[in-house]
């Protein structure tokens, strides 16, 4: 004859009066599942038990995905915000040098980068004493050089904006600034017809802050932006 050993009285009332704390309770139901198996024996296979632990399983998955999708939208959403604040304040000035001004500096700590330069080709030097005071800001390049700094020589540039990580910056571009930049954001910019191309750069000490898998739109819509600011500037 077996003999079991019977629960303390205060305990077994308090379950039966309680049960959903035994069912809420993920390990004392996890430890009761595998008392059964135990007392089932090895002969017997509990199907209803494997397939509670795989809907489990795929439950803890989905949480897992939900969780990463509500935080890939709040970030979506953040993102979204700063492009906005720095588009408004990149329509603010009525000059084009404050505009400039403006650009490596408000602009510039709304998005949240470490350095942005304007590049601007164009057939003369850049001994012009504008371009010497916004120097930190813009850049006047020989014809062709936006292309060759996209593809390093390898063809025309498919994409108009280009991320990337940096191990040597240019020089030229971020000046003192060049050592320190390990990540960029490029964006190719169009005046319209008769007028040389421009880029737009974003530096960034961060390795991770632009890095190839990441998505473009807001960017390109900054791009778009700022392409109908500087037309209206050089007309």
């Amino acid at each position: 004859m077996s003999s079991s050993t019977r629960i303390d009285d205060t305990l077994r009332e308090r379950i039966i009066s309680q049960p959903d704390v035994i069912l809420e309770d993920q390990d004392l139901m996890r430890a009761l599942i595998a008392a059964n198996e135990r007392a089932m024996g090895s002969n017997i296979v509990d199907l209803r038990g494997i397939a509670m632990d795989r809907l489990e399983a795929r439950l803890d998955r989905l949480e897992d995905t939900h969780r990463s999708v509500i935080a890939a939208a709040y970030d979506n959403l953040a993102g979204t915000n700063q492009v906005h604040r720095a588009i408004l304040r990149m329509l603010d000035p009525g000059e084009f040098e404050t505009f400039l001004r403006d650009l490596g500096g408000e602009v510039a700590h709304i998005l949240r980068v470490d350095a942005i330069r304007l590049v601007l080709e164009s057939v003369q030097n850049d001994e012009d004493p504008a371009v010497k005071r916004l120097g930190d800001v813009l850049s006047v390049a020989e014809p062709g050089f936006i292309e060759r700094y996209l593809t390093g020589g390898r063809g025309a540039p498919q994409r108009q904006v280009t991320l990337r990580q940096v191990n040597d910056s240019d020089n030229r571009l971020y000046g003192e600034e060049a050592g320190y930049i390990r990540s960029e954001a490029c964006l190719r910019l169009d005046f319209g017809e008769d007028r040389l191309p421009g880029m737009l750069v974003m530096g960034a000490e961060d390795p991770h802050q632009f890095s190839q898998q990441q998505g473009t739109d807001l960017l390109t819509f900054f791009a778009g932006v700022f392409e109908r600011s500087m037309r209206r500037w050089l007309a």
